[in-house]
């Protein structure tokens, strides 16, 4: 194994015809080995044999993925300790978030399933979370950890950030910021669009607004919490995740 990495490259316009080249597209890597590719999309409801499945590089790539995934805990929180790193780890290695990775990618239609699993509308979480570790595996054996390690970060990472912000204090605002300063050059804006409530009990209704784009409004209890749920929302939305729906919302619901 190499750790020279031909991943993530450009691939332009796949052809239809080639679904292999179009899963390539979404995840930005090029294998130069094909095989270790289809290996990865081939569920065990299709291939001929078990051995012939992604199920062994499923149990390769959640050692790999883990590792990945430890290396960037240690190195982007230094001051964490163990117990820390290790709840976030969990969270981001879990079934359900490796579903999701590979439900962002879009992985769903370029495996190769059993006619039992092809008929289902929606592929199970199982399997979706297997082929994201299965794919894992293959950048490793094919370009070598730093390949692997590199795709994980992609991404993976802002999976951590939302983690760490939820077990640090909800601190979406700062997340927010970082996230603008690498991808923006205009900074976020917080608008009061309401207020409820006597003047000793007053809710508080904001959303962020990032150049002409204005995200999902969130309510607090002061403007501090309200400023808080908003960022959240943005955050949520610039990263693919449903905005979320306060229990301030539905107090003032039920008080009017």
């Amino acid at each position: 194994m190499t750790d020279d990495f031909l991943g993530p490259m450009t691939v332009e316009s796949p052809s239809p015809d080639d679904p292999l080249a179009r899963c390539e597209a979404a995840i930005d890597y090029i294998f130069r080995d094909r095989s270790l590719l289809e290996r990865c999309l081939t569920h065990a409801s299709i291939a001929r044999t078990r051995l012939e499945s992604n199920e062994r590089m499923e149990f390769f790539g959640d050692a790999i993925l883990g590792a990945a995934v430890c290396e960037l805990l240690y190195l982007e929180y230094p001051e964490e300790a163990e117990g820390e790193l290790t709840r976030i780890k969990s969270a981001v290695v879990s079934r359900t978030t490796c579903a999701k990775f590979s439900r962002d990618l879009g992985l769903d239609r370029y495996l190769m399933l059993g006619k039992g699993l092809g008929g289902y509308q929606a592929v199970p979480p199982s399997v979706m979370a297997a082929v994201f570790e299965s794919l894992v595996a293959g950048i490793y054996l094919d370009g070598g950890f730093a390949a692997a390690a590199r795709f994980v970060q992609r991404i993976v990472q802002p999976e951590i950030q939302r983690v760490y912000a939820s077990v640090h204090g909800d601190n979406f605002k700062s997340l927010l910021q970082q996230y603008v300063q690498k991808t923006q050059s205009e900074p976020p804006m917080y608008l009061l669009l309401d207020e409820k409530g006597p003047d000793h009990s007053k809710c508080f209704e904001i959303a962020v607004q990032l150049g002409e784009r204005q995200f999902e409004s969130a309510w607090g209890p002061n403007k501090k919490v309200a400023e808080q749920r908003a960022a959240e929302n943005a955050w949520r939305e610039l990263h693919g995740y449903a905005a979320t729906r306060e229990a301030g919302e539905e107090r003032i619901a039920n008080s009017e």
